[in-house]
């Protein structure tokens, strides 16, 4: 396909992006940012960590997105006592054919809400990434493929709230973003104190697109064209990471480990994405500045030095993206 074919193909195919920001702003004030990237993590099929203190409608936002795709939608409480089968399925035994019957947990299924995540202890996080990378899961002996489309979208508090557990390193780099969910401005809370103070039911959004028509449009996003400059300014960005002093040498020994190189696909992945919501057939520089944030904080591993500092990997992303050159 020829890129004024493909544009013209973008264009009509995006169509459906509108209808849903505009049927999730009907239950959702504010929150342009997180909308967005919950949509680039459903257009690249990957998976959404999203961070914020209680109330600040992280869970409400999953379950509006969720009312928009008529797929397969679950929502699964993170507790300190649950336990992996409660998550995955387990075996059944039945003692009359005196045979085992998997049976299947409630991660079997399109679009995962998995709230609180950081309240499970490691083992129960552990079991989330053979899904979320493999997607499939291992109960017994035998391998059960998920759903097609997969994608989880998980909660948490910030680290320093009573009864959280910190997601290891392996498990936050198999998200594709980490958003986190800031206060409302007083505009957006006077409206939201309009809206949902009352007890009359809250309203739900209505199903605007299909799995099908998701589908139809990753495979759009995947020919979208990324120019090799642009390619190289992802892979700086990335390489800053590692060795951020080469860039700013006011960084030296802040940071103890860099992004992976799942940094580097996922920005593609991302940057197509974002590319496809402004019905775009091309990648720019500003598609890679716009998603570095959620890319990278969280998996920059930050060193003794900056956490006496109070330095934030935010921090250290914005001083990057500031000595990087821009093609």
């Amino acid at each position: 396909m020829d890129a004024e074919a493909l544009q013209q193909e973008i264009t009509k195919s995006s169509a459906w992006v509108a209808d849903l920001r505009h049927e999730m702003s009907r239950v959702l004030v504010g929150q342009d940012n997180l909308v967005e990237k919950l949509i680039i993590g459903l257009l690249s099929n990957g998976h959404v960590l999203l961070e914020g203190v209680p109330g600040l409608a992280k869970t409400l936002a999953v379950k509006a997105l969720a009312g928009t795709l008529q797929a397969q939608f679950a929502r699964i409480q993170f507790t300190p006592d649950l336990l992996p089968a409660d998550l995955l399925g387990t075996m059944i035994y039945h003692p009359e054919q005196r045979t085992f019957e998997a049976k299947l947990g409630p991660i079997f299924a399109n679009l995962i809400l998995a709230d609180e995540v950081n309240r499970a202890p490691a083992k129960v996080q552990a079991a989330l990434l053979e899904a979320m990378q493999e997607r499939q899961v291992t109960i017994g002996d035998k391998s059960y493929p998920l759903p097609d489309p997969f994608l989880v979208l998980a909660t948490q508090n910030p680290i320093d709230q009573e009864g959280t557990y910190q997601l290891p390193e392996a498990q936050l780099d198999r998200f594709l973003l980490k958003v986190t969910v800031d206060y409302p401005t007083r505009d957006e809370e006077l409206a939201i104190l309009e809206r949902m103070a009352t007890n009359a039911p809250k309203e739900e959004t209505r199903s605007i697109t299909t799995p099908e028509a998701i589908s139809a449009s990753l495979k759009l996003v995947d020919q979208i064209y990324i120019d090799p400059a642009v390619r190289g300014y992802i892979v700086d960005l990335v390489q800053a990471t590692r060795e951020p002093e080469k860039y700013d040498s006011s960084l030296k020994n802040l940071v103890e480990a860099g992004a992976s190189p799942r940094a580097t696909i996922n920005f593609a992945l991302a940057a197509r994405a974002r590319a496809f919501l402004e019905s775009r057939a091309f990648v720019t520089p500003a598609d890679v500045k716009n998603l570095a944030p959620e890319i990278l904080r969280h998996r920059i591993l930050l060193s003794y030095e900056a956490e006496a500092e109070n330095i934030t990997t935010d921090e250290v992303v914005s001083r990057l993206l500031a000595h990087v050159p821009v093609p």
